[in-house]
């Protein structure tokens, strides 16, 4: 009987084992991700396509218009002239010396600066109302109760949070910013094309489609730390507003700023009030706004005229000298305070 009793005995339960916590913060990404999927993801994509859709419209307007200029109608250039109407790419860029085609080369470059620009103003609105309602909207609807019965603490919970707004968001934002402007230069070279051009040659040698997609992609660790102050601020006011943190968010800042420049209390440290305005206000609201840290970046002597000085100021020297600054470090530090106070916050804040 007790041969039989242990041939049937049932086997041992596995250890439970608790998550890797690279697990968890992997599980917490997926999911802000696919919660806010349509600003994370989409609205940066569809900012870039409304603009290569709008130079598409251009395009097809200025063909438009110069099949539409006289026969006769010429334009003089030094070496001969040519007919408008049939224009000749590369006729226009024969007589072009090495300097003129880096000066084009640098009008083609901040033109995709400007391109790069809308899926990086979209970043700043989506990383603002995120933020504003990360853990607010938790509460509103309740769910917060059941993410706490869960086995992940408010410090993982906020810092997943912490990490959407500062790197997922901006590197999504990054890389539409580069498909927008590879799908900018590809219109331009239809246009070429078009013309009778050599679009490496008009294009691709003169222009530095590949040196601008990296210098926004090196951007993204400044963005994350100079951001810390307004992502720190809205998820402190997020956890504690028990409604409209929108209001409360904006009012604070603003008000203070109201009181300091009434009483001209920045008197008192020998400064201005606009110091205020500069370094607190304007911190705690606007440095989720991609670029806002070039006031403080250490530019130099620009030694470049015309169009090809762009490359002076946008570079990864002018950058990197941000993290040089004490305006980061002190604000990378002050927002670190708000988000501990958020996380502070949510282990008690979790009425409706």
């Amino acid at each position: 009987m007790n041969a039989i009793n242990e041939s049937h005995e049932l086997p041992r339960a596995a250890a439970v084992v608790a998550p890797h916590p690279t697990h968890t913060y992997k599980m917490l990404l997926k999911r802000e991700f696919w919660e806010h999927k349509g600003g994370f993801f989409w609205a940066p994509l569809v900012a870039g396509g409304i603009l290569l859709l709008l130079t598409l419209m251009g395009i097809g307007a200025g063909e438009v218009l110069l099949r539409k200029v006289p026969d006769q109608a010429t334009i003089n250039v030094e070496g001969g002239s040519f007919q408008v109407n049939g224009l000749d790419i590369n006729q226009l860029t024969a007589h072009m010396s090495g300097d003129e085609l880096r000066e084009f080369g640098g009008v083609i470059d901040a033109s995709l600066y400007m391109a790069a620009t809308w899926p990086f103003i979209v970043l700043a609105f989506v990383v603002f109302f995120y933020c504003l309602g990360s853990l607010y909207d938790d509460r509103r609807d309740r769910s917060v109760l059941f993410w706490k019965s869960l086995p992940i603490s408010d410090r993982d919970t906020v810092l997943s949070k912490v990490a959407s707004a500062t790197l997922m968001a901006p590197t999504i934002a990054a890389i539409a910013a580069v498909i927008t402007i590879f799908g900018s230069m590809v219109l331009y070279s239809l246009v070429v094309l078009l013309h009778g051009g050599n679009p490496y040659t008009v294009l691709w040698g003169p222009a530095s489609p590949l040196k601008v997609s990296a210098h926004l992609i090196a951007s993204i660790p400044v963005y994350a730390l100079w951001a810390l102050p307004t992502v720190g601020w809205l998820m402190l006011c997020s956890s504690w507003a028990k409604s409209k943190p929108f209001l409360w968010a904006i009012m604070i800042p603003v008000f203070a700023g109201i009181f300091v420049t009434w009483f001209d209390l920045m008197q008192l440290f020998d400064l201005g009030s606009g110091w205020f305005w500069q370094n607190v206000v304007a911190r705690s609201l606007l440095s989720a706004v991609p670029g806002t840290w070039f006031d403080v970046a250490n530019v130099g002597n620009i030694d470049v005229d015309g169009p090809q000085a762009i490359h002076s100021v946008l570079n990864l020297r002018t950058m990197y000298s941000v993290l040089l600054t004490p305006q980061l470090w002190i604000g990378a530090v002050a927002g670190a305070l708000m988000i501990f106070g958020a996380i502070r916050l949510r282990r008690w804040r979790d009425e409706g």
